[in-house]
């Protein structure tokens, strides 16, 4: 359904249109978290209780938003890896891609796309971007063939996600049934979800097909298949974060999975200070989950973080507009980025640092 709500001033008000637009199952299954949904609001709100303390007298006639990621330039506000574009929109990920392009941004497609890794390289320009999620299946030359393909058609890492060895108890999609429709598959394995399983049919899926054993030497094992840089998302603490860049990983990404993994974690903010000690800057180190605002980005950015990657907001601006609204969304937090880098003072990206973060031991002598 078409919605007739005007383009909203910020990201927050994209979920209402969103949920005018979707079925109720597919809206259930973008917005759902585990258990009682608790890290979900932890997540955003954490946010929120960081204050920032700003430099005054600082030219920011110019501010710019580039900084270099994995060797190659970029800005900080990335798209997150997330699954089944084709239950918000009918072009999908290619819809989605193609706006990430528009806006500048790098685009993560998941392993449980509703299209082909090769069809999203194929739709998409010269001046995209594009990482590729992995799952690790119990079919091991399935997994290598997956990395295979992305690295052929283009795609400049490889995202493994290492906080899923079974699905968290999302409870709405248990109650919904949860399964795609008909149309849509993992079109990059060619399977369906299982419908009429008494549960979440995504849950059976990742109970059957993903493998539950995945230990540190499949870490390696991927590191040795692949010519690509490996980064590690879903690590929580310091220590992993250290033995992830020991077994060869070149980027860290600190998420709990949107909230939707394992209930009542911290929030990614809060984790993020320890485990940019422990990188060290030695790797990428980036950081996803509740962040809404450009001030969310430049918190991020400040306490280690090297960049950020946004999830439910591009799922929101991809059921209110499509393409366009994929850009139009992730145009909002660059230019909210750019108006708060310049109230803090900061005219770069660089510029940004833990003193920019306020606590009563940052405050200057009175």
């Amino acid at each position: 359904m078409e919605s007739s709500s005007p383009w909203p001033l910020n990201v927050a008000g994209l979920e209402p249109i969103a949920a005018e637009r979707l079925e109720p199952q597919a809206y259930d299954y973008y917005r759902s978290g585990a258990g009682d949904e608790i890290t979900i609001a932890r997540n955003a709100g954490a946010y929120q209780r960081i204050e920032l303390l700003p430099h005054v007298l600082r030219d920011v006639a110019e501010v710019d938003l580039g900084i270099e990621l994995l060797g190659s330039p970029t800005t900080p506000v990335l798209v997150a890896p997330t699954a089944f574009h084709g239950l918000a929109d009918e072009g999908a990920e290619v819809a989605s891609a193609a706006g990430a392009e528009a806006a500048g941004a790098v685009f993560c497609l998941s392993t449980l796309s509703n299209t082909p890794i090769e069809t999203v390289a194929a739709a998409t320009g010269p001046d995209a971007r594009l990482w590729f999620q992995l799952y690790v299946f119990r079919d091991r030359g399935l997994t290598a063939s997956l990395v295979e393909r992305a690295e052929a058609a283009g795609f400049e890492a490889i995202v493994l996600t290492v906080d899923a060895p079974i699905l968290g108890r999302r409870e709405r999609d248990i109650a919904n049934g949860f399964s795609l429709p008909p149309h849509l598959s993992i079109a990059c394995v060619g399977d369906a979800v299982p419908g009429d399983v008494g549960t979440s049919g995504l849950a059976a899926y990742f109970a059957s097909q993903l493998d539950p054993s995945l230990d540190w030497s499949d870490l390696e094992w991927l590191v040795s298949k692949t010519s690509l840089p490996v980064l590690v998302k879903g690590v929580h603490r310091a220590d992993d974060a250290a033995q992830a860049l020991a077994a060869g990983a070149r980027g860290v990404i600190v998420s709990n999975h949107g909230g939707r993994q394992l209930d009542t974690v911290p929030a990614t903010i809060e984790m993020l200070p320890a485990v940019a000690e422990a990188v060290g800057g030695r790797a990428a180190l980036l950081v996803d989950g509740g962040i809404r605002r450009g001030t969310d980005v430049v918190k991020a950015l400040a306490l280690g973080a090297d960049a950020v990657l946004v999830g439910r907001p591009v799922l929101w601006g991809l059921a209110a507009g499509g393409t366009e609204g994929v850009r139009r969304t992730l145009r909002m937090l660059q230019e909210e980025l750019r108006e708060a880098m310049a109230l803090c003072g900061a005219a770069r990206v660089g510029d940004l640092g833990p003193g920019i973060v306020f606590s009563p031991d940052t405050l200057p002598p009175q």
